[in-house]
This record gives structure tokens, sequence and C-alpha cells, in this order.
């Protein structure tokens, strides 16, 4: 009788533990709404790249934002390849600059572009959700990976539509960032540029250009599937994804 008993407390515990098992890896793949989270292929271990931003001190015209003489002073980082560093498209090359304040950091993506997918339904103030189902400029930005499923996502669009979503285990939320963009079209370059500024305090009680950030750079372009998906650092997942944290690359802070 001591013997039954035995036996079947040990296949609670096994049949317990399975569950668990099955709950907790449920939970680490919880998935965002639009860019999705996928499985990795064994290509994850390829090392990530690394970004400089740098510090700015110059003067801020009259939008808010840097000088072009000032934005020339940062690293250009282009990417054309998709997602999986395949399939180059020069015609569609994006290039990013960085440059960062104690108080703000701010980012300008030069689009190269074949066609341009906008739609006029966002809100007043331009923000507008699943803004990645139109073309658009991307980055996640992570300050502390220590968690690696935590970071700040923002993309602006050609029109000037824009959308800041903190992001945390695959759950999304308006961020509130209090970020300011300024987009110019150059129809006849086919070029769109797109500066952002960001405040610090969106990402950090308490910056510290001492520390190194995770971050990525995007582009989406087109209006049906198969669409443009472009990354700096190719998250290469099975489909297109962007919410690939061990892919991000790395944004250091110089003077």
């Amino acid at each position: 009788m001591m013997l039954d008993m035995k036996w079947k407390l040990l296949l609670f515990a096994a049949v317990f533990c399975s569950c668990g098992s099955v709950l907790l890896r449920t939970s680490a793949s919880s998935k965002p709404t639009g860019d999705t989270m996928n499985s990795l292929s064994p290509e994850d271990q390829k090392p990530t790249p690394t970004a400089v931003a740098v510090r700015f001190t110059g003067k801020l015209d009259a939008d808010g934002f840097p000088l072009k003489s000032d934005w020339e002073k940062a690293p250009a980082y282009s990417f054309d390849q998709d997602w999986k560093g395949e399939n180059g498209s020069p015609e569609r090359a994006t290039e990013v600059r960085v440059l960062w304040m104690p108080d703000m950091l701010y980012i300008r993506f030069q689009c190269k572009y074949q066609k341009i997918f906008v739609f006029p339904d966002a809100r007043p103030d331009g923000w507008r959700y699943e803004l990645w189902d139109r073309d658009v400029a991307e980055t996640f930005l992570q300050p502390d990976a220590t968690d690696p499923w935590v970071y700040r996502e923002f993309e602006v669009s050609p029109n000037n539509y824009w959308i800041d979503l903190a992001v945390s285990h695959g759950k999304i939320e308006e961020l509130h960032s209090g970020l300011h963009r300024r987009v110019v079209m150059d129809e006849k370059a086919k070029i769109w540029t797109a500066e952002m500024a960001v405040p610090m305090k969106a990402f950090t009680a308490q910056f510290d250009p001492k520390r190194f950030w995770r971050a990525n750079f995007y582009r989406i372009e087109g209006d049906t599937e198969p669409r443009f998906y472009s990354a700096w650092s190719p998250t290469y997942s099975p489909k297109p994804s962007f919410h690939v944290p061990s892919r991000f690359g790395t944004l250091e802070f110089k003077d």
C-alpha cells in the first residue's frame, strides 16, 4: 500500500512539473501585436553590431533639431538587406545617425524608397497605433538589458505619423514619451528623412553615458506582402520579426 502511494505521488509530481514547464514556455513566447516574436534560427549566435551616439553641443534649429553640420559629426550606419541579412536593396537603403544630450536623444533616418505607402488616419497629434502596417523607420532601444524583454519602440512614417511604445514581455502600451519629430520628403531624389528627439526621461530616471544600451534600427516598405523588412542587426527569425532582443546591437555614447 505504501509503495503504491509512493508511485502515485511521483506520478503526480511528474505531471505537475510537465504542466509547469508548458506554462513557462507559453508565457515566454507571448507575442506583441503587429511585429511578432518568432523562434530563432541557429544564426542567432552571430555577433551583433555596435553604433556610436555622439554628444551634441551645437545649437538647435527653429524646429528644435540639430543642424545638418552637427548630424554629420555622428557616424552613419547604413543597411539595405532584409531581416535575415539577405536580398540587399540599395534603392531602399537606410542611413541612421544618433546624437545625444544629457536630457535628449536625437535619431535621424535617411530612407531611400521605391514607393511610399501611407494613409491619413492618425490621431490629431499624429500618433497611430499599428503604424507598422504602413511604411516606417523604427528603432528599439533598451537602456537596461537586465530583462531582455523590456524595451522601448519608436516609429516614424513618411507622412510624419509616429508611435511610441513601452514593450514588456510581449505586451505593449503607449509610452507618452514626449517624442518630437520632423519628416522631410525629397521626391526627386526619392529619399525621406525622419528626425526624432526623445527626452531621456522616457528611458531612464538618470542617464549615464558610461553605460551602453542595446538597440536596433529597422525599415518597412510596401503595402502588400511580401513587404520589405530590413534591419541594421539582422534578426534571422523564420518570419519577418523585429522583436528579437537577442539580436539587438550595442549603442555606445561618446563625447
